[in-house]
């Protein structure tokens, strides 16, 4: 069994030059995601996108106390892909200023990884 994981680590280990994110973002509702969703997966700047319904959002907007109920997409890209799809959301979403926040992923399963990459390379 201890060398069974060994190997397993090693070849997780290996040097990879593609960095991975999740970038989440939060729309005001389900057809604004879908139409943001359908857009970037369609241009190949992310490879999958979850539209989570019905977020209850509350936040700080302009000295005031907001809340809203809102969809969230979980966007799966790498950082080489970011600044086209961050514009892209920006052209479609209708916030001022909307919520795109990008995690980096430092670990995950390799082959759904080496998807990732796959389905956005040109």
């Amino acid at each position: 069994m201890k060398s069974q994981i060994k190997t397993h680590m090693k070849r997780s280990n290996t040097t990879n030059t593609v960095s991975y994110q999740l970038i989440i973002c939060t729309c005001p509702d389900e057809n604004t995601a879908v139409n943001i969703a359908e857009n970037i997966v369609a241009q190949k700047l992310a490879a999958c996108v979850n539209v989570m319904p019905a977020v209850y959002s509350v936040y700080q907007w302009q000295n005031n106390v907001e809340s809203a109920k809102e969809n969230m997409l979980l966007i799966k890209t790498t950082k080489e892909k970011y600044s086209a799809l961050e514009q892209v959301i920006c052209s479609l979403h209708p916030y001022e200023v909307p919520e795109i926040i990008a995690l980096d992923i430092n670990s995950g399963l390799p082959d759904y990884l080496k998807w990732i990459d796959s389905s956005i390379t040109s």
